[in-house]
């Protein structure tokens, strides 16, 4: 089973490496790619750079096919070589998957069109712009479309992927070895559960990072045909 993970500049490293870590371990025969423009190093929204381990040319077709989200998401959906990329490989994939907002560019790449999605909370209300309904669970699927919210998410869902494709026993199996167990200090990972004030204040600070990020998404969906 090939696995083929998109690296992209600025990508949100733990929607990539949480649950590359958990597939890489779907049984016998699996290969995890990790596939750039080039194979030149990768920067990463924590600070250091991850390699790549092949090129979009030498990755035509994957068993699964993973799109990690992060700021650098409006860079990799103005990127043509990316999406065409993407579309190719998803058209053909058993599996079309995503983390985060690694959802939007799997839309802007068509591939999302009429499908129930997940995305990390404080852009799930851009799915609708690539035709998605926007779905607020931590792991949604539909058909063969298997996507999950934000960040650490990606660990469910590469366990519920694994549990599709391998069975309960095998996913069940990997969780121990991993002592997936999370038990968080605090109650405060979804705008569910944290205070007015805190969603406030991190709204405050992304729009610090990424001033007009949605704006700037929403020009790139027209220019990937969406209105």
């Amino acid at each position: 089973m090939r696995i083929a993970f998109l690296l992209f500049p600025n990508v949100t490293q733990l929607d990539l490496t949480g649950p590359a870590e958990v597939l890489s371990r779907m049984g016998e025969g699996t290969h995890v790619d990790l596939v750039a423009a080039t194979l030149e190093a990768v920067p990463t929204d924590a600070g250091f750079a991850i390699l790549p381990t092949a090129t979009f040319d030498e990755v035509p077709a994957a068993d699964i096919l993973c799109i990690p989200g992060g700021f650098g998401i409006n860079g990799a959906i103005a990127d043509d070589a990316t999406i065409d990329w993407v579309r190719h490989v998803g058209t053909h994939a058993q599996w079309v998957t995503s983390v985060c907002t690694g959802s939007l560019v799997l839309g802007a790449a068509g591939l999302l069109e009429g499908y129930r999605a997940a995305c990390h909370w404080g852009q799930r209300h851009m799915l609708p712009l690539f035709g998605a309904t926007a779905v607020a669970e931590r792991v949604v699927v539909d058909r063969n479309r298997v996507t999950g919210g934000g960040v650490t998410a990606g660990i469910d869902f590469a366990f519920r992927l694994m549990a599709l494709i391998r069975g309960e026993a095998h996913a069940r199996m990997v969780q121990l070895a991993l002592e997936y167990d999370p038990d968080p200090p605090f109650d405060s990972g979804s705008p569910e559960h944290a205070d007015a004030a805190l969603v406030a204040a991190y709204q405050r600070r992304v729009e610090r990072l990424a001033p007009g990020r949605d704006e700037e998404l929403r020009r790139l969906a027209a220019r990937r045909g969406y209105s």
